[in-house]
């Protein structure tokens, strides 16, 4: 299965490809799409949107998991996040991905093992598990590496497996 992770910003997104099969989990690509400050807002959310598509077309994944929203103490930077992530998601939807929604605290417990890990655990532990010379930079980068580990290991989940039978 090939999972495309998806750390959602409107300065930065962060994504990451794994194949993941039986367990393991192999990088194929990893970056980032950046778009311009001071560029009017539709022209960042098209660009993100531009992008996406290309990388899409692409590397043809499977799924995408994305971090689900949350709203910290700034809101003005949540509601360009909400934007820049609505785009993200109508971007899989027009091309057939489908789309995975973990919580951050599900993304540590699956690379880390605890739910209320530290950011920088989550980091070196993604490293670890793809057996990276160093952690990607910038840090969405990272997370989307670690939101598409999370997703292996939940879609490989013999519960999951169930769930998904049961759908067929």
């Amino acid at each position: 299965m090939r999972i495309l992770g998806i750390d959602p910003g409107y300065a930065i997104v962060g994504f990451g490809i794994l194949e993941a099969q039986r367990g393991q989990a192999r990088l194929l690509r990893c970056g980032a799409i950046n778009t311009q400050a001071g560029v009017p807002m539709p022209r960042r959310l098209l660009q993100i949107h531009e992008d996406l598509e290309t990388l899409i077309k692409r590397f043809a994944p499977d799924v995408m998991a994305i971090e689900e929203l949350f709203f910290n103490t700034n809101v003005t930077t949540g509601i360009g996040v909400a934007q820049a992530r609505g785009v993200i998601l109508m971007t899989a939807a027009q091309l057939g991905v489908t789309v995975y929604e973990y919580t951050p605290s599900q993304v540590k417990q699956a690379v880390v093992g605890y739910g209320k890990a530290e950011k920088n655990q989550v980091m070196e532990m993604t490293r670890r598990l793809l057996c990276l010379q160093q952690i990607p930079k910038p840090d969405d980068v990272a997370d989307a590496l670690a939101m598409a580990i999370c997703h292996g290991q939940a879609a490989g989940s013999s519960l999951r497996q169930a769930l998904l039978g049961r759908r067929s």
